[in-house]
């Protein structure tokens, strides 16, 4: 089980892949009177290690302010499987909608070597939250 965060970024290591996580509020998509708070988040995988390595699949657990579990599998990332040499980074910018103005994303990416090995490369735990100015301004607009 891993602890309510509340930073919007993450880092994480795992076996020489770096994975860092920004994200942010998306107030023109959002509709809190329709409990309808739409984030983003930008991923940068990182390569430190002496090795290539090529992104399979994903694990995301989503968890929102009820403490509602979602789990998202699938293939690669925003349709791709990049393939990492050392010292590569592969960024991309993904979504999450969410019925609560906070929630928390975390999860793992499937790489896999060369050699036929893989492992799992951690994605720490972050926050997506509405921020505090525009919770009062939802507020003082109701």
């Amino acid at each position: 089980m891993y602890p309510t965060v509340a930073e919007p970024t993450s880092s994480a290591e795992t076996d020489g892949i770096r994975v860092n996580v920004q994200s942010h509020y998306i107030a023109d998509q959002s509709s809190p009177r329709d409990d309808r708070y739409v984030f983003a988040y930008t991923i940068t995988i990182s390569n430190e290690s002496e090795r290539a390595a090529q992104l399979r699949t994903r694990h995301w657990i989503i968890t929102d302010g009820r403490g509602t579990v979602e789990e998202v599998r699938g293939d690669g990332v925003v349709g791709e499987q990049p393939r990492l040499q050392p010292g590569q980074s592969f960024q991309y910018t993904s979504g999450c909608v969410l019925t609560t103005p906070i929630g928390t994303m975390h999860g793992t990416y499937r790489m896999w070597r060369d050699d036929g090995s893989y492992f799992d490369a951690v994605i720490a735990p972050f926050s997506l939250a509405l921020p505090a100015s525009q919770r009062m301004r939802d507020f003082e607009a109701n």
